[in-house]
């Protein structure tokens, strides 16, 4: 693999929507969400693609994407399961939740070379996001400190009409370097305002805030980071939440920012994202990328 690779994380199941949210059609075509992403992903120069998946989605991901994106990229496929621990450790009793982004980012550690972008399956993040990572990618180079880097969204173009939001509102200094993520919590519009909800009081945050929409740029540093600090997190976890801690990219990057071991650049995008959070979504989304095919953004049949 001699050019960036692409990570999909594609392992979660959307509980608020209720179903196998990353392989429902969007399009006459019967195309997916993360077929436009891989597209997008093809067209800025990418050309190697790992799939992170449940080992009991494998055939329902691999029908959709092998015959499709898989003629034009080479794509792979990498397992977050469960039981996915370091030597000593166990599943809890009655764990079923899978334990999070960089367990899931690990999982894929065997089938990544070089530098990677990580991103959701069921996140459309626009043609330009794919282009601006991928000239970042090319270059990056770990020196005093990891050299990473995050596509930055306006928080206003992320946001939903049916519910609420969960986002990482980014704190970027006079650099244009990420100095820290707040996770705000049922982020959404009221009278007006975009609002978020803490501890029962509604609070406003600037719609143009940056948000981290987990598409991050890494050098290989990082594996090495989460796989050594995946200890540290279980013994938290169990002793904690074992049933629900999670093992997440924001939180970790955070304390490599504390730390001073890692600067992470914000590339901005106005990129509109969009997604099925909600059931109530997808005519929404359809009805968005049947409007870029019109305009001649993407051909009539992606594949």
């Amino acid at each position: 693999m001699a050019g960036p690779v692409l990570v999909v994380m594609a392992a979660g199941m959307g509980s608020r929507y209720g179903g196998l949210k990353q392989i429902e059609p969007v399009t006459e075509q019967g195309e997916i969400i993360i077929d436009f992403s891989l597209y997008d992903a093809m067209m800025a120069g990418f050309e190697d693609v790992v799939f992170i998946i449940k080992k009991e989605i494998e055939d329902d991901v691999r029908a959709r994407v092998d015959c499709g994106a898989g003629k034009c990229l080479n794509v792979t496929y990498a397992f977050q399961e469960l039981s996915g621990l370091p030597p000593g450790y166990s599943v809890p009793e009655g764990r079923v939740k899978p334990w999070g982004t960089c367990h899931a980012v690990l999982s894929a550690k065997g089938h990544i070379g070089g530098n990677f972008a990580v991103i959701n399956a069921d996140d459309y993040y626009g043609a330009q996001a794919y282009r601006i990572i991928y000239e970042e990618l090319k270059t990056a180079k770990d020196g005093a400190c990891y050299d990473y880097s995050m596509v930055g969204y306006r928080l206003a173009n992320t946001l939903t009409e049916h519910g609420h939001v969960t986002r990482g509102v980014c704190r970027v200094g006079p650099d244009g370097g990420l100095s820290g993520v707040d996770e705000r919590f049922k982020i959404m519009r009221r009278g007006g305002r975009v609002e978020y909800e803490d501890g029962g009081e509604w609070v406003e945050v600037p719609e143009d805030s940056f948000v981290s929409m987990n598409m991050w740029g890494f050098t290989p540093s990082f594996l090495t980071e989460i796989e050594e600090g995946f200890p540290a997190f279980l013994d938290a976890a169990m002793e904690e939440n074992p049933l629900k801690a999670e093992y997440l990219l924001p939180t970790k990057i955070d304390e490599l920012l504390k730390t001073g071991k890692a600067a992470v650049k914000v590339l901005p995008t106005d990129e509109r994202w969009f997604g099925i959070t909600y059931k109530e979504d997808k005519e929404q989304v359809m009805a968005s990328v049947k409007a870029m095919k019109d305009k001649g953004l993407y051909p009539e049949t992606l594949w």
